[in-house]
């Protein structure tokens, strides 16, 4: 059976493909796509991500994180000494979700440390205070942060009729 699929591009330009999610028949068979642009609106307005990591026994860690979907991208931090960001050191393959069990949007990917131009330093500053209120200068971002690419993404509005698989890249 051929599953229906969309195709559009992410906020960095990458392109991002859409098909419907088989899931096991007592689930119920999704018939709709949903749409990137949907998506990645919902990655946007999100105020807290949940961020899984791996720790180098095995086990697994999850921490609420505040952060920006920028350019196709999670751009978040952390103090070196915690916990996500020594396992993101050690393996930067994670997950994130948005805090919505409803109709959330699950992402995988790799995170690695980015730095900033002194424009995007700028702007990232802007945008945090714009999104959650407390004053960041440029220079929280300028020596670097994390940032989060997503692979894949799984989303959902309502699980047995839209329930969608994004690949990105």
């Amino acid at each position: 059976m051929l599953t229906a699929a969309a195709q559009a591009l992410n906020a960095a330009g990458m392109e991002v493909i859409g098909r419907q999610l088989n899931l096991p028949a007592s689930y119920g068979s999704p018939d709709r796509v949903l749409s990137w642009v949907e998506i990645e609106q919902k990655l946007v307005e999100a105020k807290t991500y949940w961020l899984a990591t791996t720790r180098p026994d095995g086990r697994p860690h999850s921490v609420p994180v505040d952060g920006l979907w920028w350019d196709g991208a999670l751009i978040f931090g952390g103090d070196p000494a915690t916990v996500h960001i020594r396992n993101l050191r050690a393996d930067p393959r994670a997950t994130v979700h948005t805090e919505s069990g409803e109709s959330p949007v699950i992402a995988e990917g790799t995170a690695e440390w980015y730095q900033p131009s002194e424009e995007e330093s700028r702007r990232l500053a802007e945008a945090t205070q714009a999104k959650y209120g407390y004053p960041a200068a440029p220079e929280v971002y300028r020596p670097g942060t994390w940032r989060f690419r997503p692979t894949r993404v799984l989303a959902w509005n309502v699980l047995y009729q839209d329930a969608t698989r994004f690949t990105v890249g």
